[in-house]
């Protein structure tokens, strides 16, 4: 998955006092485009470097490794810098290379906590960052603002050799998913997919398994997936305005996964390899 670094070391420890050296790299975000060069297949996403920047306009995010990552929080209109251009951020998908996606997933989580807090919820007054810890306070009344992080359900429903596929309806991304969703005020994980899986596919489900979690950060998500039974009819019924495709596929019809990135690619993956 897109987290798995390998080697590499991902230290998400927040500081306010670290300085950007000119070769750190930095994020520069316009709604959900990101500036960068290469196209992520052929050539290598890369980023700009702090040295291109004021760097009172940058703020720390985190470190991979010895590179530091920094967001700039200017204006990103008067950005130009020579071959590099705004592309969506989707561009992160394709992660070549792995620790720069991953860091733009993440990167992204923050700017969007970010460019949506500028005021306290409470009070309307401006916020200002805390000097301990990546959180902003309300110098009148003291509330505290941490990155907002939604917790979602992905569930394999399956029937021997065969799974439920999905297709989202009216969204960017177009590839096979499975079901999934918000877990809602009250909720359990296991509650969240049962729910789930009746409200979009209208099957009961049972004998659900814990697969594995996944940080999402373009959708500021974490993620939790669980492979389950039909329990009862296997008759889809599909909620026409989530999904445009929901359907049985038999693991020989499931299309190999190269390099998954995603947790709803590698469950697919690892139920087309070992049927679980």
């Amino acid at each position: 998955m897109i987290q798995d670094l390998e080697d590499s070391v991902f230290k998400n420890e927040f500081s306010l006092r670290r300085e950007p050296n000119d070769n750190d790299q930095v994020f520069v975000f316009d709604n959900r485009s990101v500036l960068t060069k290469g196209d992520g297949k052929d050539c290598q996403i890369s980023l700009p470097y702090a040295k291109d920047f004021d760097k009172k306009k940058l703020i720390y995010l985190f470190l991979i490794d010895d590179v530091a990552y920094y967001l700039f929080k200017g204006d990103e209109r008067t950005v130009d810098i020579a071959g590099f251009t705004f592309k969506s951020v989707q561009i992160f998908r394709q992660a070549n290379p792995k620790n720069t996606c991953f860091a733009g997933f993440t990167a992204y989580h923050l700017y969007e906590w970010y460019s949506k807090n500028h005021f306290c919820g409470r009070c309307g007054c401006k916020v200002v960052h805390s000097e301990n810890e990546r959180a902003l306070i309300c110098p009148e009344c003291s509330n505290v603002v941490y990155p907002k992080i939604a917790p979602a359900v992905i569930v394999g429903i399956t029937d021997g050799d065969k799974i439920v596929v999905t297709r989202y309806n009216g969204r960017v991304y177009t590839g096979l998913s499975l079901v999934a969703g918000f877990c809602e005020i009250g909720e359990s994980f296991e509650q969240t997919a049962i729910r789930e899986a009746l409200e979009e596919v209208g099957l009961k489900i049972k004998d659900l398994k814990y697969f594995g979690s996944q940080p999402w950060g373009v959708d500021s998500n974490i993620l939790v997936g669980y492979m389950a039974k039909v329990d009862g009819s296997t008759i889809i019924k599909r909620d026409q305005n989530e999904l445009s495709e929901a359907l049985w596929v038999s693991r020989e019809e499931i299309e190999a996964q190269d390099d998954p990135i995603s947790l709803t690619k590698l469950m697919i993956a690892s139920f087309k390899k070992n049927g679980y």
